[in-house]
């Protein structure tokens, strides 16, 4: 049987592996706007319907229908906050970015949910966190920050706006993180992810529709591959991953990690984009890198890890 340790490890690998699933988002959604201008709301909102029909097949497959219909019995009202806050912040997250900058929406957004859980979490346990955590909290948002400044901002016209829709998105953020951990402990990652992705599709739906749906979109071969990719991988997949680590990571530890997020996005711009990475995008990809390393190497506590049921 795996030690808690080893638990603990395997579930940063997929909280980490959903991050690097989730930086890849940027691309998909660039090279989207680049073929039909759709708008972000309505890409994300096709993101979340296309993983939700994609997890609802993979709980048929895996005959879970019956644990499926025994969550929303049990826990509806926490589904359906999963579900809100995750399409919330997705939402507010878009934009923040439109009316802020992207630095200034990633470092507010990504770098808030880190300190609200681990707040959280110092108030569950009534123990301020450890010179060790802190010092990781702090390597992972220094990088954040390198990371995001160097990726570059064209500012944005509502500033004011933008980071009070950056302050939303990452208490949604971390909302999901919290409630998304508890729920974890019981449940099963595929039937928790198929549940909270279809609650979260139908909440922005109106927001699409007000949007513009842009289903003449779809008959692009581009554009209807890449909302695929989305919809499966960087929805479906990689919150089936995200949940599947919050069984046994610690919620702290799984926000630090999915900062591989922007760090992916930055490298694959780079790479792909000829974007700018610069010496400070390298050292702020150190630093993340290192603290998600040091999440590992993080002695694990009862109070950190909760044993898969």
């Amino acid at each position: 049987m795996p030690t808690t340790s080893a638990r603990a490890s395997l579930g940063l690998l997929q909280i980490s592996l959903a991050g690097v699933l989730w930086g890849t988002g940027g691309l998909a959604v660039h090279v989207i706007r680049e073929a039909e201008p759709l708008s972000v709301v309505t890409i994300s909102a096709w993101r979340m319907l296309i993983g939700a029909v994609a997890l609802l097949a993979m709980v048929a497959l895996a005959r879970q229908l019956g644990d499926l219909r025994e969550l929303v019995r049990r826990r509806p009202g926490r589904v359906v906050v999963i579900g809100v806050a995750t399409a919330t912040y997705q939402a507010l997250y878009f934009a923040a970015v439109v009316w802020v900058g992207v630095t200034v929406s990633t470092v507010v957004s990504l770098g808030l949910a880190p300190l609200i859980v681990t707040l959280v979490e110092s108030v569950r346990r009534r123990r301020a966190p450890g010179s060790t955590d802190v010092l990781i909290l702090a390597a992972a948002l220094v990088g954040l920050v390198l990371v995001s400044v160097s990726a570059g901002s064209a500012g944005g016209p509502h500033p004011v706006l933008g980071v009070l829709a950056s302050i939303g998105s990452g208490t949604a953020y971390a909302l999901t993180t919290v409630v998304g951990h508890g729920l974890a402990q019981s449940t099963g990652p595929l039937c928790l992810a198929t549940a909270s992705t279809s609650v979260g599709a139908l909440a922005l739906a109106p927001l699409a529709v007000g949007a513009g749906v842009g289903g003449g979109a779809l008959t692009d071969p581009v554009v209807a591959g890449t909302l695929v990719y989305l919809g499966v991988l960087t929805m479906g997949i990689a919150y089936l991953l995200f949940y599947a680590g919050l069984r046994t990571a610690p919620g702290s530890s799984a926000v630090i990690a999915t900062l591989l997020e922007p760090l992916t996005a930055a490298v694959l711009a780079a790479l792909l984009l000829d974007e700018r990475l610069g010496a400070a995008g390298v050292l702020g990809g150190v630093l993340i890198l290192a603290a998600v390393a040091g999440l590992g190497r993080r002695p694990a506590t009862a109070l950190d890890v909760s044993p898969a049921p």
